[in-house]
């Protein structure tokens, strides 16, 4: 929590965009934010939404440091925000540290991909997400 400050949000902010630097990240105090990823020719599909003690970025661990998602508020947000290059260091000078933060982020991004998986199942596949790739 060293590296960490305290944010506020109002609803509607973009706080990343696919393909932008992914120097910070997020763990959401309250309120809640969409994820979201593009999808050609149609607006963004929105993948999950995140709320309470969720993690909110993760491609600023694992390099290059760009984001694959993008992430919008959904309601007014209070968040701890964290420095992604100090707490990359971090792991770099304690090998346990780093171990458990990759384990923390590497489940959260499991989750994620199936989620996504999911939701473009359900909304572009012919029969929902019961059919198989």
């Amino acid at each position: 929590m060293g590296v960490a400050h305290e944010v506020s949000f109002p609803q509607g902010t973009r706080l990343f965009s696919e393909g932008g630097r992914a120097d910070h990240f997020w763990v959401v105090r309250t309120g809640s934010i969409d994820l979201d990823m593009k999808v050609p020719g149609r607006r963004a599909a929105v993948i999950e939404t995140l709320g309470h003690d969720e993690l909110v970025g993760w491609s600023w661990l694992f390099g290059p440091p760009v984001w694959h998602l993008g992430a919008e508020t959904a309601s007014p947000v209070r968040a701890y925000e964290f420095d992604a290059t100090a707490v990359r260091a971090m792991c770099q000078g304690d090998p346990a540290f780093g171990l458990a933060i990759a384990d923390w982020v590497g489940g959260t991004l499991a989750h994620r991909l199936r989620s996504a998986r999911t939701r473009l199942l359900d909304l572009y596949a012919p029969y929902g997400s019961g059919s198989t790739l």
